[in-house]
């Protein structure tokens, strides 16, 4: 009874403060959210015992600061501060998900509310902000969606073991089988008394297992370039994306143009694989599915990396219709680049074809070698 007594005692005295200052005490009180209220023009002029959890700012740190000083250089270039208080100021409210900045420099996952807060008569005061820290959230986000991508990069592996599978069954095997029939009749005649018919035939039965070894020839080269082309290691990326174009145009009749710039110099290995691949994938996603007539594949140089641009005629999509998730051909081309530090945008419209701008820094060591 006597901590009821209290209890009540308590709740009694709570009442008795007017209702802005309980406010601010129920606000200041909250750890879980970081909640601000900056004036009109940005400038911080209070915050909660959460904000500075979460920010690691104290009060005479942060307090007469601008805002924006949450916000990471990208945010900042790009405007995003000034565009979310506008935003807010012109609808009432604006949400934003992203990274955020705390003292130290160290980034977490941000959902932030900006709540216009106005008199009476509509005039602005300030502002409301609220921020939640959902780092372990994105980052849970980030390790299934890693996941999903594991997941589709070993079903591409699967598929590709399929693919050579079966063209060494189909191909190479039934050459063999071909071969070793040829030599057991030729073996068959050999053994019989031997006439001038009977020459012949071997002579013949001979032409035809050189012809048979020829074409298997073939077949374990172009297997072969296909897993990794000779042509990469011995005379440099610029010949073997000529010689992959020549492969397209002879096999699918589909004209390929290579505008290779010759201001570019020794390609680091990693680099090189990663744009080969990249026309590889591009171009066979073309034969399969652009209807296109002619691509142009345009490689060349700036001061920060290389430039990639493969442009086809073909039937395109709509913008709004996004490739699948598990095309694993787009997203294969994407996560290339973006392991080595690049980007990659792919650009369509409908009976526009497609436009793929891929750029990949250079590295260290490349940065140091002059163009040949």
């Amino acid at each position: 009874m006597a901590s009821l007594g209290l209890a009540w005692q308590g709740a009694a005295n709570f009442s008795d403060i007017e209702i802005d200052h309980r406010y601010r005490l129920l606000v200041g009180a909250v750890s879980d959210y970081a909640i601000f209220m900056p004036d009109a023009s940005g400038y911080v002029t209070s915050l909660n015992l959460g904000a500075q959890r979460i920010k690691g700012f104290t009060s005479d740190e942060i307090i007469g600061r601008h805002f924006s000083v949450f916000y990471t250089k990208e945010d900042l270039a790009a405007g995003k501060p000034v565009d979310l208080l506008c935003t807010a100021a012109t609808t009432g409210r604006a949400q934003d998900e992203g990274w955020r900045v705390r003292k130290d420099g160290s980034q977490f996952w941000a959902d932030v509310t900006i709540t216009a807060v106005r008199k009476h008569d509509g005039t602005l005061l300030g502002y409301a902000k609220i921020t939640q820290d959902l780092t372990a959230r994105h980052r849970l986000s980030e390790l299934e969606g890693s996941a999903s991508t594991a997941a589709l990069v070993q079903q591409a592996r699967e598929n590709e073991k399929k693919r050579i599978a079966r063209e060494l069954h189909d191909d190479l095997g039934q050459q063999i089988v071909a071969v070793q029939m040829t030599l057991a009749l030729l073996k068959a005649d050999m053994s019989s008394a031997s006439t001038e018919r009977a020459g012949a035939a071997q002579a013949e039965a001979l032409d035809d297992i050189n012809h048979r070894l020829e074409n298997m020839t073939s077949a374990v080269r172009r297997i072969a370039a296909n897993l990794r082309p000779a042509l990469l290691d011995d005379l440099g990326l610029d010949a073997a994306i000529e010689w992959i174009a020549q492969e397209v145009e002879h096999h699918h009749g589909l004209r390929v143009q290579c505008q290779i710039d010759e201001t570019i110099g020794m390609v680091d290995e990693r680099a090189a694989i990663t744009l080969y691949r990249v026309v590889q994938e591009a171009l066979t996603n073309t034969v399969k599915h652009a209807h296109a007539g002619h691509v142009v594949v345009d490689l060349s140089t700036n001061t920060q990396g290389y430039q990639l641009r493969i442009q086809d005629d073909g039937v395109g999509f709509a913008p709004e219709v996004a490739p699948r998730q598990d095309a694993f051909g787009l997203l294969g081309m994407r996560e290339r680049i973006l392991q080595r530090g690049g980007s990659l945008q792919i650009d369509s419209h409908p009976d526009a074809g497609v436009c793929i701008v891929a750029s990949l820094p250079f590295s260290a060591s490349e940065e140091a070698v002059p163009a040949r």
